[in-house]
């Protein structure tokens, strides 16, 4: 008979390395660097707990659907991904904790030389690149502000130097890459930090694994 084991999907880059001390507060140690193995499932030191690399925006998507248990994505990622299928509650993703990790904000910002304000006074039609399509339609119809909105998958900032878009709406951390483009930061929309989201199904059936590690992810983040 094979053993039942847990999967988490995590993506690699800052939420993998921000999720480690977590994991090791539940006696998890992942053993492979996901920057130099090949490897799209890590073991871990648990043969019952295994971890799966997967795009960011495609974590949700695993545990909605059971090709995880249990995964960490960022708030952005989840409202983008409740949106697409139909709204909150919707996708039955069970979110117990928000992590307090990978922790930046959603902002709109503008080339140096754009008046955001003046524009937004006087009520023009702006152009909007963004990866966040369901954020930003959602900030800028409860501001009464009409947008045309561009989706993008990577590179926003080029959107207005190329005059292709007016404003983009992007995650900031440091604000260097803004700035280092010639870009502000004009207005925020709202702070996002990582969360940890469950199968609904996985948390019945497979209990007694998950508890453990959600108290102790809970205790570590209290």
């Amino acid at each position: 008979m094979s053993q039942v084991k847990l999967t988490l999907a995590l993506s690699k880059g800052r939420i993998f390395e921000e999720t480690l001390p977590l994991l090791r507060a539940a006696g998890i140690e992942v053993l492979e660097d996901p920057e130099k193995s090949r490897k799209l499932i890590l073991p871990t030191n648990r043969p019952d707990v295994q971890v799966v690399l997967v795009r960011a925006s495609d974590v949700p998507t695993y545990v909605q659907y059971g090709g995880a248990d249990l995964g960490v994505c960022g708030k952005d990622t989840l409202i983008e991904h409740e949106a697409e299928w139909g709204g909150a509650g919707s996708v039955g993703l069970y979110q117990p904790l928000d992590l307090k990790i990978a922790k930046c904000r959603m902002s709109v910002a503008v080339r140096a030389d754009f008046d955001y304000a003046s524009a937004v006074r006087q009520g023009a039609r702006l152009k909007v690149a963004t990866k966040y399509v369901a954020i930003a339609r959602e900030f800028f119809a409860s501001k009464g502000v009409h947008v045309d909105l561009i989706k993008l998958y990577g590179s926003m900032e080029l959107a207005p130097l190329t005059g292709m878009a007016d404003a983009i709406v992007d995650l900031v951390s440091t604000g260097n890459t803004l700035k280092a483009n010639h870009l502000v930061e004009v207005e925020p929309i709202m702070d996002i930090s990582s969360r940890l989201v469950v199968n609904p199904t996985a948390l019945k059936v497979k209990r007694e694994l998950l508890r453990p590690i959600l108290d102790a992810f809970a205790r570590a983040t209290a």
